[in-house]
């Protein structure tokens, strides 16, 4: 009979653990026709290699993010004014909803919102934001590194699954908020300028249990340039996810 050692039996188990973090309501990347759309990573999957590995983003974007479009469009088939309306307005208005679809589009809708912003935010060189936004983030928070600190922090602490996001008010002002599951501060009629996604299937690939390790890495792959560009779009009414 075949002998397995140590190692072997650890390996195995630990590729079964995450295999069941990474594969729980997944799709294909190709979503049902719909009227929301699973847009394209607008870089390839490795671009935020060493910090993020090329299959956590593909497992990330085709399965996870495809699913919730899926689940979305699967709940905008049942009808009803609501999915004529942008995204972001139905967020901020989920009692006008069919409370048979409420809670469907609560979750799936809220993931589409927060992972098409979180794409979008990364595939970049990290170092520090510039301009307007690094003064706005020394206003808030006294300093660049504070800033990240106190983000870090609040993304550690959060239990269990769910985002750390950073808000921003029609004056500019920003500020730290953390949301449970897939919702976000789009609910609460709030703009998000930027996110972290701390579920486990965005880092556990890579850092298994060690969130904090993966949320310091996470900022080496930040676009402070679209960040920049979302920053300024808020203060001119024009961010919506």
């Amino acid at each position: 009979m075949a002998r397995i050692n140590r190692r072997s039996l650890l390996s195995g188990c630990a590729a079964v653990i995450a295999a069941r973090i990474l594969t729980p309501c997944i799709a294909s990347a190709q979503a049902p026709a719909g009227p929301f759309k699973l847009e394209p990573l607008p870089y390839p999957a490795t671009k935020n290699e060493p910090h993020i590995d090329a299959q956590t983003m593909e497992i990330h974007h085709d399965r996870h993010h495809a699913a919730y479009v899926s689940n979305l469009n699967q709940a905008a088939s049942q009808g009803g004014e609501w999915v004529n309306r942008p995204l972001h307005e139905i967020l901020a208005n989920l009692n006008a909803v069919p409370e048979s679809v409420r809670t469907a589009v609560r979750n799936n809708g809220g993931g589409h919102a927060n992972h098409t912003m979180f794409w979008q935010i990364m595939g970049g060189p990290g170092g520090e934001p510039q301009g307007e936004l690094k003064a706005a983030v020394e206003r808030d928070f006294g300093s660049v590194q504070k800033f990240q600190d106190e983000f870090n922090a609040a993304g550690a602490r959060l239990f269990g699954s769910g985002w750390v996001f950073v808000t921003v008010a029609p004056d500019g002002r920003l500020a730290l908020v953390t949301k449970p599951n897939q919702d976000t501060p789009l609910m609460d009629g709030q703009r998000v300028l930027m996110g972290n996604d701390v579920w486990e299937h965005a880092y556990y690939l890579k850092y298994q249990n060690r969130r904090p390790d993966y949320l310091k890495a996470w900022w080496n792959v930040v676009d402070w340039s679209r960040v920049g560009e979302r920053y300024a779009a808020a203060k001119a009414g024009r961010l919506t996810i």
